[in-house]
């Protein structure tokens, strides 16, 4: 080998394991803390949806009673988490979303480990499927408003409602509403595709809010600060256990649970096909399983847990249900006709 030649040579090959390195890793991580065990014997690796200042808690308590199990807890967005375990088969022991169509397609396409919960006998119907997918919350999608521009009593109550206010008052309300951008976010694609299946005023929604120029977000957190600061007046679709939580410490909004109807999610988990420390998956599963009885928890994390009185006691709550319906927005042409009507409504500048 000629020896002038070897820093190129040498230059190629770390290019090389860049390059291989990026493309095992194409997903967005954006937050990442490992805890720490105090008597580490083996460390569980979880990818989630769930923002940190959320689910720390629960994995706070979690190793109070499993102290020799440290958790590497992975931040990312619902396409990203669904790209990161469906496209690239990145090794993960639990992956939790609140995209619960993209759970299902991980679960039906054969990504998921089955597992039969020690919380089994208690689970609602509803809350679990093939002994794959896990629900463990129950968390409604909200209107959230600004107290700047709605004093109290005086926003809208329904869909219906919204509408009529929103038509009457496009100088008020130009710029002023914000929703999910669905092409970037799992969840808020899912809750669209929902508010298609349940009522026809959802297209007449889109169209109003694309007139007054509605600003897009990735994520609910975005959202709730601009209702508070009064930059937008208010914003649809909004992950209600977020916005409550953000009530304890920020003022200038409140929430609406629309009183037609209220897509209620639950935030899911499983044991992903590549996880290497199933066993240690399987117990943080059963804990998750077992939130409604730590009331302690529900209350730190902002998460309600699954709650079958309260569904049953408020008929307009509607809990988007497992099986194959809710694959049927994920095949591609579907998606391809739904995203164009979405943008022919909401992208009309």
């Amino acid at each position: 080998m000629c020896f002038a030649d070897f820093p190129t040579r040498l230059t190629a090959i770390l290019l090389g394991l860049l390059l291989s390195v990026s493309a095992a890793q194409g997903f967005e991580i954006e937050d990442r803390r490992l805890f720490k065990a105090t008597d580490e014997r083996t460390r569980l690796s979880v990818i989630s949806t769930a923002d940190l200042d959320v689910f720390e808690p629960i994995i706070r308590a979690f190793q109070a009673s499993h102290s020799d199990i440290s958790v590497d807890y992975v931040v990312t967005g619902t396409t990203d988490l669904m790209q990161a375990l469906y496209d690239e088969g990145a090794s993960f022991d639990l992956a939790i979303s609140s995209a619960m169509d993209l759970q299902t397609k991980l679960a039906n396409d054969g990504f998921a480990q089955t597992h039969t919960p020690t919380a089994a006998a208690t689970l609602p119907t509803w809350a679990s499927w093939r002994d794959q997918l896990f629900a463990f919350t129950q968390e409604p999608a909200v209107v959230v408003v600004s107290d700047r521009f709605f004093p109290p009593g005086e926003a809208p109550q329904n869909r219906d409602e919204l509408i009529a206010l929103l038509r009457a008052n496009p100088e008020r309300f130009q710029g002023k509403i914000g929703t999910y951008d669905v092409r970037r976010s799992g969840f808020g694609y899912l809750m669209a595709t929902q508010d298609s299946r349940n009522s026809d005023a959802f297209w007449r929604l889109m169209e109003v809010m694309g007139r007054l120029d509605a600003k897009l977000y990735c994520c609910s957190g975005d959202m709730i600060r601009d209702v508070a600061s009064g930059k937008l007046a208010l914003a649809y679709n909004v992950l209600g256990s977020y916005a409550v939580a953000q009530q304890k410490t920020t003022d200038g909004f409140h929430v609406i649970e629309m009183s037609d109807y209220v897509n209620v999610m639950s935030r899911t988990a499983l044991i992903p096909r590549t996880a290497r420390n199933a066993d240690d998956a399987r117990i943080m599963l059963d804990f998750l399983l077992d939130l409604r009885t730590r009331k302690d928890l529900v209350a730190a994390s902002g998460l309600p847990a699954i709650d079958p009185a309260a569904l049953r006691a408020n008929p307009s709550l509607r809990p988007i249900r497992y099986g194959p319906g809710l694959l049927v927005f994920l095949d591609s042409l579907k998606r391809q006709n739904f995203l164009r009507n979405w943008e022919n409504s909401l992208l009309q500048n």
